[in-house]
């Protein structure tokens, strides 16, 4: 097929890449994973150079940070213009009116016919810490319950509420006291024979069973749930199950928290994903897209909760910080002027448009799910044992990237693949980068046929 956006000027990692790479070997501790071996020199949209001249398609949007794409022309204008006239007082010693423009349409635009305040700070991990702490004052209890193959972050708290062990957690230990991890619904690896609606009575059973056996509700500050779990692999709960949570905090005091910072900002087709569940939240985790690549984050929620700490107990030197405000405020205008909400529920209709039909040429496609335009595809050895594939699923990331497809993985076994392309992709970007994906997919499964659909 021939490309029209991805243009290969050099083998990946080209030569100034190489170079690059050989000194970030040197200085850079390898602790810090890096999916892409090249550099980038230029990015707009969905489209990203590397410093050799290859132009990729862009699926992996930095994890989800890029719904309204890479640098764009409003957020940049906006960028510039804050930047010339302050770049930072911190809101803690000289407040601006970004910061009060930003808590204010938030507040509006979240879930629930109550008072809302809204509180900023510098990324995802750190927003949950706060709606943490604030839980915590507000209840006045210590436990803290998140749920099996989440991910919250990677402090100690937060690293302490996600499951995956490596590379998140192992040898990082002891770990925050007083964190409990709840069965969460997975419907494609739910016990053989039996229904999706006998599945979802038995982890809501489960579920209840949890507050009995492992932690008392009566000591429980706060329950915070991924409303579609992100590095956990995409895996969208059913909406009974959700809504059970959420009924057993309201009996119990227990606070409700959505961790939206992956499913917020018109990724799965709303504002909000836990929208998608009819369900109400006490407070709100969000970062990522919402600055759109502007370091960001922020708690939204009932405002007797929010306003329960005291002066200076929450906040920090950079938390809200004006770049921030201004980029977040102009990407909540993007998505309402240009339609973003419905623009990813088109994409991701195509996706697992897409996905299905490989999945019906492909027996290592397992599963194919998602909720807006976040979708992904399950990689497994056989569909009978569904045992996960993370060699293949990470063949599948390298020679997409070899074709200029970028290209993320998930999962506790990181045998998904998961797509988060920026929701401002042309029809003809999205059509190429799934081309590849398909190309990518026929690369690893060439020398095994056993794994095409029928053994052909």
């Amino acid at each position: 097929m021939e490309r029209k956006f991805v243009k290969l000027q050099t083998e990946i990692p080209g030569p100034k890449s190489r170079e690059i790479l050989e000194r970030r070997n040197k200085f850079v501790p390898k602790g810090i994973s890096n999916n892409c071996q090249s550099f980038v020199k230029k990015a707009e949209g969905a489209l990203v150079e590397d410093v050799d001249g290859n132009h990729y398609i862009d699926f992996a949007g930095a994890i989800g940070t890029l719904n309204v794409g890479h640098s764009h022309p409003r957020v940049v204008k906006a960028l510039q213009e804050q930047a010339s006239q302050f770049i930072h007082t911190g809101f803690n010693v000289m407040m601006y009116e970004s910061y009060i423009n930003l808590a204010e349409r938030l507040c509006e635009l979240a879930p629930g016919q109550f008072d809302k305040q809204a509180a900023f700070f510098n990324s995802g991990a750190e927003a949950v810490e706060n709606a943490v702490k604030i839980a915590r004052k507000y209840t006045k209890r210590q436990g803290i319950v998140s749920f099996t193959r989440g991910f919250h972050g990677r402090t100690l708290m937060t690293m302490t509420m996600t499951s995956k062990v490596k590379p998140y957690k192992f040898g990082f230990g002891p770990f925050a006291p007083e964190v409990y991890k709840a069965p969460y619904p997975y419907v494609y690896r739910r016990p053989e024979g039996m229904t999706e609606q006998q599945y979802s009575g038995m982890i809501i059973e489960q579920f209840e069973q949890f507050l009995v056996a492992e932690a008392a509700p009566e000591t429980i500050a706060a329950v915070v749930m991924e409303p579609v779990q992100g590095e956990g692999g995409f895996i969208v709960p059913d909406k009974a199950f959700v809504k059970l949570v959420r009924e057993i905090c309201s009996q119990y005091g227990i606070l409700f928290i959505a961790d939206e910072i992956q499913t917020g900002f018109a990724r799965t087709g709303k504002h909000f994903a836990i929208e998608h569940f009819d369900v109400v939240p006490d407070l709100i985790t969000i970062s990522k897209s919402m600055g759109a690549g502007v370091p960001i984050s922020g708690v939204i929620g009932r405002a007797e909760i929010m306003n329960t700490p005291e002066i200076g107990e929450i906040g920090g030197t950079y938390a809200g910080s004006p770049l921030g405000c201004q980029a977040a405020l102009t990407v909540l205008d993007i998505i309402e002027d240009e339609q973003l909400n419905d623009r990813a529920r088109l994409i991701g209709e195509r996706v697992i448009e897409k996905m299905q039909l490989l999945a019906d040429r492909f027996e290592g496609i397992g599963d194919v799910r998602g909720l807006g335009a976040m979708c992904a595809m399950e990689i497994v050895k056989d569909r009978k044992s569904k045992s996960p594939d993370k060699e293949a699923a990470g063949k599948m990331v390298k020679e997409a990237a070899k074709r200029g497809l970028m290209l993320l993985s998930a999962g506790i076994y990181s045998n998904v693949i998961r797509l988060l392309m920026p929701i401002t992709i042309t029809d003809e970007q999205l059509e190429e980068g799934l081309q590849i994906l398909e190309e990518a997919i026929e690369a690893v499964y060439q020398n095994n046929p056993a794994l095409s659909v029928g053994g052909e």
